[in-house]
């Protein structure tokens, strides 16, 4: 199955940016952009990624002006309920009518320690309340002297995928650690070597049919410079984007590459 038979992602992590009412004037900002630049909607999916705290605002302005973007979360708690403060259940996610969450992430790893055992516990309570795991995976730079660009994120993603059902709807963002925010992008060749192992990896673990429909995005010094060269490949689905996906006129040109681009 090739790129066009897999509804295109677009992503916007916004990390540790914007509270709720910058919130809410960057997605209008960006769904009157669209508009006016006559994007089609449906021909790619749109998901923004807020802060906790912007949830609640971004799903009131998107179920009252009808805009067809898909909300996310950047992490949730392995725990449902209980004495666990400061984390979030998969539970209060659904209920804001999130639709998928981040999890896995490289700053998650570093800066909170994150195993691949905690990052599949994760993946496992993103599903059970009906939330799509966007399953980060990446090298560091080390990583890629040392074993190549495929070796760790595929070991990443085998744990993470360990005790999923077959068929069950993930999404998978490679993000080489060493591209983040660093303004130097994987080539495209990279990125697609990489995809097509990951896709190799759902295969086995999920099934072919699942590994055919499953979207594998890229993620790492995405702008609307480059996007175009990375949605020509094969195995890339989309884009995880970081820091450009908080200007509303980048964002908006990296969603509409599909005019820039002979896929």
């Amino acid at each position: 199955m090739g790129v066009n038979a897999r509804t295109p992602l677009i992503a916007g992590n916004w990390k540790l940016n914007l509270d709720h009412l910058q919130a809410v004037a960057l997605v209008q900002k960006l769904h009157w952009a669209l508009k006016d630049a006559g994007h089609e909607e449906g021909s790619v999916d749109v998901a923004v990624f807020p802060p906790f705290t912007d949830l609640r605002s971004v799903q009131t302005l998107l179920d009252a002006d009808k805009i067809p973007f898909l909300l996310g979360a950047q992490d949730l708690s392995t725990h449902d309920d209980g004495a666990y403060t400061g984390e979030i259940s998969g539970a209060f996610l659904k209920r804001l009518n999130v639709a998928q969450v981040i999890i896995g992430h490289s700053e998650r790893r570093e800066y909170h320690a994150e195993t691949d055992e905690v990052v599949a516990a994760k993946v496992q309570a993103a599903l059970r309340h009906g939330l799509v795991p966007v399953i980060c995976v990446g090298e560091t730079s080390e990583d890629l002297e040392k074993h190549g660009a495929s070796a760790v994120p595929v070991g990443q993603l085998e744990k993470a995928l360990a005790d999923v059902p077959a068929g069950a709807d993930v999404v998978v963002a490679y993000e080489p650690v060493w591209a983040i925010g660093s303004g130097q992008a994987a080539t495209p060749q990279q990125a697609q070597e990489v995809a097509a192992k990951l896709r190799e990896v759902v295969a086995a673990t999920l099934g072919a049919d699942t590994a055919a429909k499953t979207r594998v995005l890229y993620g790492g010094s995405v702008k609307s410079s480059n996007i175009a060269s990375f949605m020509r490949e094969p195995d890339v689905d989309g884009a995880l984007v970081g820091g450009a996906s908080l200007k509303v006129d980048e964002f908006a040109a990296i969603i509409r590459f599909q005019k820039h681009v002979g896929v």
